[in-house]
């Protein structure tokens, strides 16, 4: 038997990693287990997230963003910027190193704060134990008082599409492409199928997104998504709603995606394919057979609101448990569980976690839509302002958008935040608050917020909610 923890976690993503950090915080002695190996053939931390996921996509986001600006947008303030390309390559580049400091910095905070970091693939075999496989095959067992299962997930795949490297490819691939293709094909409309087809929509591909569903973003706010919908059509995204892809052919270089829609069947060529049809928690092979963990059909680990597992001393976290599959959501329940362990009380307010879709312009909310009040039998009144009416957002060159609040008709009760537009993601922040504390739509009326920005929108939004909209018509109420 090796050393024995107080605490050990199995993987070294957000969830994962926070948890260590935060449970040696606590006086705690904690070790971490990860397997991810990188581009340089060693053990890195930040998982999905920071290597392959939230933290390279947005640079390209960002570089891709600042590319169309300087091309299209620039003139309109005067800025002669030339002829404007972009070196894809360079800008891959870029975002290797990103990645690599970033897991780097995880890596030194884990030294900082005292985390053993323990590289190989983790298994939970049995009371308090958790065995270590490195990858020459040799397995150490190490005995700790607390388990917490942080394995993350995986991209989904189908049948109809099997991944062929670099042609047809899942999330991970599409942040390698090393030049622009000229078809892009990206199989669902959901947040990570929008954000790849983005950048390379950008970059000058022309990009078709096929999407089973018939409404776009059900999940998003009504107006929102029809706004954001509207939006990336216009920027060149070629959208296809109830497309439901049959099967595909690899012919030389292009693949020929077969799909059916209202049409019937349906056919397309493209250079390149980007497989964006979900994530699976990562969890086969994470508990041994007989340990008593219990999990369901899909393969997420049954867990209470304070992510205990039916094992007493185990507990999992992020991805691998039911819930949005968001990094923050997987940091704040692994601060949570940290917490628990270290004998402080401590929970998660499910209801007040952000999402944000890193499109330009950004969508971002929180809480509940107003179709979700409604169907719960909530009357709502709803607060509405557009960014077209912002003196911020016009001198950013940025008037698209708007945000929108639900509240409670009765209460006044602030329910769900939503914002499609410039900076929403740092935005959408004042309405988390807001529901964290409670507040009501007056509340955030009475507020005093800096001029101009862009925030004033949720300002106004508030303002609106009772038709007190100072920079905006308003809306006469039915008497």
């Amino acid at each position: 038997m090796a050393d024995k923890f107080d605490v050990i976690v199995i993987g070294a993503g957000p969830g994962g990693y926070v948890a260590a950090i935060r449970a040696a915080q606590m006086g705690l002695k904690t070790a971490c287990v990860e397997k991810w190996i990188g581009k340089e053939g060693k053990v890195v931390h930040g998982g999905t997230c920071l290597n392959v996921g939230c933290i390279p996509s947005k640079a390209l986001l960002e570089a891709s963003h600042k590319f169309v600006e300087a091309k299209h947008d620039f003139d309109d303030m005067g800025i002669q910027a030339g002829d404007v390309t972009m070196d894809v390559k360079k800008m891959m580049a870029r975002k290797d190193k990103i990645v690599k400091n970033l897991t780097g910095g995880i890596s030194g905070l884990f030294k900082a704060n005292g985390v053993t970091a323990i590289e190989g693939t983790g298994k939970v075999t049995g009371n308090k134990q958790v065995e270590v496989t490195d990858r020459d095959g040799n397995a150490t067992t190490y005995e700790a008082d607390n388990i917490v299962v942080a394995a993350g997930s995986v991209p989904v795949e189908i049948p109809p599409t099997p991944l062929k490297e670099g042609l047809v490819v899942d999330s991970t691939g599409a942040l390698e492409f090393q030049e622009t293709p000229k078809r892009l094909g990206v199989i669902g409309a959901g947040v990570i199928g929008l954000e790849l087809g983005s950048v390379w929509n950008r970059l000058g591909s022309e990009v078709t997104v096929l999407e089973a569903m018939d409404s776009f973003l059900p999940m998003v706010d009504g107006p929102v998504a029809k706004e954001t919908q509207k939006l990336l059509k216009k920027q060149g995204l070629d959208i296809k709603l109830g497309a439901r892809v049959t099967g595909s052919e690899v012919k030389g270089e292009e693949v020929v995606v077969k799909y059916a829609d209202a049409d019937g069947d349906q056919e397309i060529t493209f250079d390149k394919l980007i497989v964006c049809v979900g994530r699976k928690p990562y969890t086969q092979g994470v508990i041994a057979d007989g340990v008593g963990v219990d999990t369901d059909e899909r393969g997420f680990i049954h867990v209470d609101d304070q992510c205990r597992t039916s094992v007493p001393g185990v507990y999992a976290i992020g991805d691998c448990v039911r819930g949005p599959m968001l990094a923050h959501k997987a940091s704040e329940e692994g601060i949570m569980v940290a917490d628990i362990i270290a004998g402080h009380k401590a929970e998660m307010n499910y209801d007040a976690i952000p999402n944000v879709i890193y499109t330009f312009p950004e969508v971002a909310w929180v809480g509940m839509t107003e179709q979700d009040a409604k169907a719960a039998g909530i009357e709502v009144k709803v607060g509405a302002f557009p960014f077209a009416a912002s003196g911020r957002a016009m001198a950013n060159n940025a008037t698209e958008g708007m945000a929108r609040i639900i509240a409670d008709a009765e209460t006044d009760r602030v329910l769900g935040v939503h914002i499609v537009g410039q900076h929403a993601g740092e935005m959408i922040a004042q309405g988390v608050i807001a529901l964290e504390f409670g507040s009501s739509a007056e509340d955030l009326a009475l507020t005093c917020y800096a001029h101009p920005t862009m925030s004033e929108a949720v300002h106004e939004a508030a303002l609106a909610v009772e038709g007190h909209a100072i920079h905006m018509a308003n809306r006469k109420k039915k008497k």
